[in-house]
């Protein structure tokens, strides 16, 4: 192979493609577990979760192509295997169990937020540590889309224990002084 030569030494790219490594297979597990909650769902908001959810996957679709190229870029190999995504994830499988719909929405979401924080960084050290400042740049791209899609998820949750309250705006009702 020609070797490369873009302002990042051979062990600077190195630690770049072991990040970007990890991310893909965090990334690929995550679809994989959102694929199956498309499947599983079931109850009053499967309409809405299933859609929600074949967005998020062909999102994560796109974001592993975009993760396995930007190792090729730097000169590396990605992860192309069930037992290597499984090796270099941080996230877990929850084999042979299917959870209710709100354990569904919230494992996804605590995956997103998993990820969110290993982003971080890995952008970080991207930037600081390797001086790649385009792959700082891509991952934080990156982590905008898993911010939003925790977002939509967290809100699902949120709205499950909304209860009718007192306080509009930020303003409690109160009776008019004298009033009662």
């Amino acid at each position: 192979m020609r070797s490369i030569n873009i302002g990042l030494s051979d062990e600077q790219r190195q630690g770049v493609i072991d990040l970007l490594n990890q991310d893909l297979s965090d990334a690929y597990l995550l679809l994989v577990k959102t694929k199956k909650y498309h499947w599983d769902v079931v109850g009053p908001q499967f309409r809405s979760l299933h859609e929600l959810w074949d967005e998020h996957y062909e999102a994560l679709s796109t974001n592993i192509d975009a993760y396995a190229e930007r190792v090729r870029a730097l000169g590396g190999y990605p992860v192309g295997t069930v037992a290597g995504f499984l090796q270099h994830a941080t996230i877990g499988e929850h084999p042979g169990d299917i959870p209710n719909t709100t354990q569904m929405v919230s494992r996804l979401m605590e995956n997103h937020e998993t990820i969110i924080r290993n982003l971080r960084q890995h952008l970080d050290a991207c930037s600081k540590q390797f001086h790649d400042e385009g792959t700082a740049d891509f991952l934080t791209g990156m982590m905008e889309q898993h911010e939003e899609m925790a977002w939509m998820l967290r809100s699902f949750i949120e709205g499950q224990s909304l209860e009718p309250s007192n306080i509009r705006f930020g303003i409690e009702d109160r009776q008019p002084a004298g009033t009662n």
